[in-house]
């Protein structure tokens, strides 16, 4: 009886103590987002979050540090978090409505699609909490509609970007012009969309450039492998393709390659990834368009960090102002 007596009371403590150390973490001191989403820099409270596409693709790890350095700059600390891929709307809803839940004075975000963080935006404009929009451009009229706003939006000028990519491949062909083509991003994906208007325009207003083909690959490399291929096959004639993103440029480059064209077939791609300048170090991606994602995001936390200082009004009328960061050509010979 005593025996049994014993091993309940040990039983009994041993519950309480584990209860104890459930107990004994504090999540607003680490903050932590579901599995959706990654955290940095949550070693203390932090004023400040920033909702990235996803950190698999170079151009958003680059923004992922320049933010890190910016903040460091700033004395700030920022919680970085990240979709699981550029498909995942939901997901990086899930994450912004998350973020809802901590004392954040301002939220930047890279939303997937025009559309799938608007109700979240507005959520958090009605708990008083600033939202900066980075690169990809939010629907300002169905975020207006529903009552919400964005202090500015920060990107490069992608119309303007298209145009560079495509006035490189209409001076690499000279008089001799030809046949060219477009591999697109995702279809409705504003940033996409205004590189491809930028390179639609530059190429039709060009003499002896005809642009035969122009599809959406949805930023994947595999995809856009078969769409240049098809293009390789459809149009044999073809000199060039302009790429919306850089991995979809290596993609095509790819087909390019398997079917012994390189050096025949121009391949220009966008972003400046680690990957792409190799790519032009080694003499097989003929270029690409270089956007400073570093300092886009450095650019966003500034500006939030003005809006919680500064105060203003919360007013969905107000057009949010544009901050452009430019980009450049990079080719073999100037690349680093």
């Amino acid at each position: 009886m005593k025996i049994r007596k014993i091993t309940a009371a040990l039983i009994a403590l041993s519950i309480i103590c584990c209860t104890l150390t459930a107990c004994g973490g504090n999540d607003d001191e680490n903050p932590k987002p579901d599995s959706s989403g990654v955290s940095d820099m949550a070693s203390g409270k932090a004023d400040y979050a920033i909702i990235l596409k996803t950190l698999s693709n170079d151009f958003w790890a680059k923004m992922k540090a320049g933010i890190e350095e910016e903040a460091k700059a700033l004395g700030v600390k920022v919680d970085i978090f990240a979709a699981q891929s550029e498909e995942d709307t939901a997901g990086q809803l899930t994450i912004f409505e998350n973020c809802l839940t901590k004392d954040y004075k301002a939220i930047g975000v890279a939303p997937l699609s025009p559309t799938n963080l608007i109700n979240g935006i507005v959520q958090a404009n009605e708990k008083g909490i600033y939202v900066m929009n980075i690169d990809e451009k939010i629907d300002i009229d169905t975020l207006r509609n529903a009552g919400g706003s964005v202090i500015a939006f920060a990107t490069t000028d992608n119309v303007a970007v298209g145009e560079k990519g495509a006035k490189f491949i209409i001076t690499q062909l000279g008089e001799d012009g030809g046949d060219v083509a477009i591999i697109e991003g995702k279809a409705g994906n504003a940033s996409g969309e205004s590189r491809k208007a930028g390179a639609t325009k530059a190429f039709k207003a060009a003499d002896d450039i005809d642009l035969v083909a122009s599809q959406p690959a949805d930023w994947d490399r595999q995809k856009a492998l078969d769409t240049a291929t098809s293009y390789i096959q459809m149009y044999p004639e073809l000199k060039a393709i302009y790429c919306c993103n850089d991995t979809m440029a290596l993609g095509a480059l790819q087909a390019v390659i398997n079917a012994d064209k390189l050096g025949e077939i121009i391949v220009v791609g966008t972003d400046g990834s680690a990957e792409a300048l190799e790519s032009i170090r080694a003499g097989q991606l003929d270029a690409t368009v270089a956007q400073d994602p570093a300092e886009i995001g450095a650019t966003s936390l500034r500006k939030m960090v003005e809006a919680a200082k500064n105060k203003p009004k919360f007013d969905p009328k107000a057009e949010p102002q544009m901050i452009p960061v430019d980009s450049n050509i990079v080719t073999k010979e100037n690349v680093k």
